[in-house]
Order: structure tokens, then sequence, then C-alpha cells
């Protein structure tokens, strides 16, 4: 049986603290020592070494602000094993937040054996439906139904897989009237296992590339959440499910898609295909009617240059949305930073045999690379009401773990997109 430790804070200094992370023990357990600063950080700092001493199941005893529990719950527990944590306060809402995140990192930890597109999609479909089955249906396109429904993007990047690319699509309607207006769109990249096609990626950049279906984890996980947290929105989600593999099927360099909203797209990199599939998710939240479209996606490593592993990237042509997706984020005390995108942005991958290339043959896109990719998307984000919403998720995953978090998925973004689904 494992012991649990009661973690308490303080803001005295200790006589001799552990180490650089201020926690010092005592015969009642564990004290984590605030100073002056960023306490949140130097709390999650603390889990982190708690964790790396072996301790398991915690329990926050004395005062916690709400901030403080979910700042030592981002760093306690290890890639296998989250750990237990008895809450100070609030036990039934920090359940329901730490399971929706752990239930995300578990879907980026799963192999890429395990979780091939299909297995993905009907596990998204069978934990959402078990937290409402009531207002939920779902329908999935698999293999060449996609093809024949015009979605191009999904089945040109999956169908050199012998695991067929899959779109989800779950609606979400607590009125129960078909009538009822999409609020919001959400449009997750689930590339299973991402070698880079033809365009292949060195062994060291593919290792982690279990972790390409980030973005469709965080929206999943985030709608999951934010319906136990009584989301009274009808909510459309589409999952855009392949696994980007090297075959005689794979898609190549020179060819050309045709999506349904008329745009023609040359392939010039076939690394670049989470912008790909993305376009289908968004064209289809468009005939959907969303009044609000958010996509999330592991999509340029050009974010992860410009704002690092605590941030994820935030693009927004309307200036409204922006502004929302900011103030979710600083709710959920997670980093989001503003990159530019503009409508010039949208020409930056031209191509001489269609209406435009899906990058460039430059490493990474070339220079702006990120908001490269942002413009691409804006050709298929059309003009939603209260505005389209890109994350490049760079902070989704510690390759390593880090003095933050375990190795792996961190879970950051998912509170981002969660305020965004609640807010009135």
């Amino acid at each position: 049986m494992t012991e649990t430790m009661k973690v308490r804070l303080s803001e005295q200094s200790a006589a001799a603290q552990w180490g650089n992370a201020k926690v010092s023990f005592d015969g009642e357990g564990a004290v984590i020592h605030l100073s002056e600063g960023d306490q949140a950080r130097q709390i999650q700092m603390a889990a982190r070494k708690l964790t790396q001493q072996g301790i398991s199941a915690v329990s926050l005893a004395g005062a916690w602000s709400e901030s403080q529990q979910w700042s030592f719950a981002k760093g306690f527990g290890n890639t296998m094993d989250g750990g237990t944590i008895e809450w100070a306060s609030n036990h039934d809402a920090f359940d329901a937040q730490r399971d929706a995140a752990l239930w995300l990192k578990s879907l980026i930890h799963a192999s890429p054996e395990a979780l091939s597109p299909e297995v993905l999609a009907d596990e998204v479909a069978e934990r959402l439906c078990a937290v409402a089955p009531e207002h939920i249906t779902t329908k999935r396109l698999v293999g060449d139904a996609l093809l024949a429904a015009g979605w191009v993007g999904i089945h040109g990047v999956g169908r050199g897989s012998v695991r067929p690319p899959v779109m989800l699509e779950l609606d979400y309607n607590p009125s129960g009237d078909s009538s009822t207006p999409v609020a919001i769109a959400l449009v997750g990249k689930g590339i299973t296992f991402d070698s880079g096609g033809y365009s292949l990626k060195p062994s060291a950049s593919m290792v982690t590339m279990k972790c390409d279906m980030g973005g469709a984890a965080t929206v999943a996980a985030a709608l999951k959440l934010a319906i136990r947290k009584g989301l009274n929105k009808r909510v459309k989600l589409f999952l855009c499910c392949a696994e980007n593999l090297v075959s005689g099927h794979a898609y190549k360099l020179g060819d050309i898609l045709h999506y349904k909203n008329g745009t023609s797209v040359e392939i010039v990199n076939t690394d670049a295909e989470g912008r790909l599939v993305l376009a289908d998710g968004l064209i289809a939240a468009n005939e959907a009617g969303a009044e609000r479209i958010i996509d999330a996606a592991t999509l340029t490593g050009a974010a992860m240059t410009a704002v690092g592993g605590e941030y994820n990237a935030l693009f927004a042509m309307h200036d409204g949305a922006a502004a929302d997706a900011l103030a979710a984020a600083a709710k959920g005390e997670e980093g989001l930073w503003r990159l530019p995108l503009a409508p010039i942005h949208a020409s930056k991958c031209p191509s001489s045999f269609a209406d435009t290339a899906n990058s460039t043959t430059q490493k990474g896109g070339g220079a702006g690379g990120a908001s490269n990719a942002a413009g691409f998307l804006s050709r298929f984000a059309g003009e939603p009401a209260q505005g389209w919403i890109h994350l490049d998720l760079a902070a989704v995953y510690a390759d390593g773990g880090n003095a933050m978090h375990h190795d792996g998925a961190t879970a950051t973004g998912m509170l981002t997109v969660t305020n965004l689904l609640l807010a009135d």
C-alpha cells in the first residue's frame, strides 16, 4: 500500500531546505517554502522534485488556493504514473480536470502501433459519449469514403498507410434541437504517427512523432472537461486522423490536391501534412455554420523556435477572437503568445501549378514558417462571426522532461480551449 504524504505551503524560509525547489521535511510531511516571485512556478517545480523522490501519493494539507493546487498537479506524477492527489478543496472539480488531463496525456503517450487513426477516433467518440450519451451523436468517414466525400487532405496524407485515415465528426447538442446553431467548432490534427512521408524525418526528429495527434487530444479533452463543467452550447468536433507514412500508395511531392472549397494545393513537402488535414476540418467547420472555429495542432517547429516550450502560439485574423483566446489562457494560467497573421501570409507558399503550395522548399517553411502555415490555413478558415482561432501547440510535449514537466505530454492548452468553450 502506497503511503500518502501530506504537503503543506509556507511563506517562511526553511532552516534546512532540500535543493533549489525549496522543499523541507518534518514530522508531518513535506513543506513547500514560497518566496517572492512566480509562486506557481515554485510550486510546480517542487511537485516535480517530490515525484523524483519516489513520492506517488500526496494530500494537500492546510490552505491552498485553486491556482496553487493546479500548479502542483501540473508538476506531479511520472510519464507512466500520474500519481494520486487528495485535494485541499473543490475535490470534484479538480478530479474532473485532472481526469481530462491524464486522459489527454494517455492518448499522446500511446504507442503509434496501439493508436491507429481509427482507434483514436473510436476512443474519443466512446469517452465523450460516455459523459453525455443523450446529447452526442457521431459520424465517421474512413478510407476511400473520405475521397468520395471530398476530404482530399485527410485521404491524401493517410493513403500511404495500410491503416486507413478517418474523419470523426462529433456533435454535442444539449438542446436536442437539430436547428440549434453551432456555437463553436473544434478541429484537431490527429496524425497518429508522422514519418514525414517522402520528405522523411531523421530518426532523432521522428522518435517523438506519436505526439503529432496532440491537437486532437487537446480539443477532445477540453470538450470532455467543458461538458462535465456544464457546457450549454452546441459544439461540433472534427478530428482529422491519419498516419503519414512512406509506401507505394503514399502521396508524393508534386501531387496536387483539389479541395472542396475550390482551392488547389501543390505538395512541395510531405512533412507539412498537418495543414493539409486541418484544411478539410476547417472546411467542414464552415459547412456546419459554426459561429467560432478553434483549431489545435502540433503544426510547426517554427512555432517552437519562436515561443519555446512553455508557450503555445496563437494566430487569429480577428482581434476580438485573439483577445478571447489570450484571456482564456490567462484564466487557466497557460502560456499563449500571439504571432503575426495577416492576409499577406496566405500567399507566402506560392506555386506555379496550383493556387498555393503546402509549404516552401526551405527548411521549416522558411522565414516566418509558423505564420506562413497559419496563412495557408486562412484559405480554408472562412470568416466565422466570432472569429477563427488557430493554436500551434509548441508546449504540448516536453521531450526528455524538464524542471516543470515529466517527459512527454504536458496538457498545456487544454484549459485554454475549455475556457473558450465555457466563456459567455
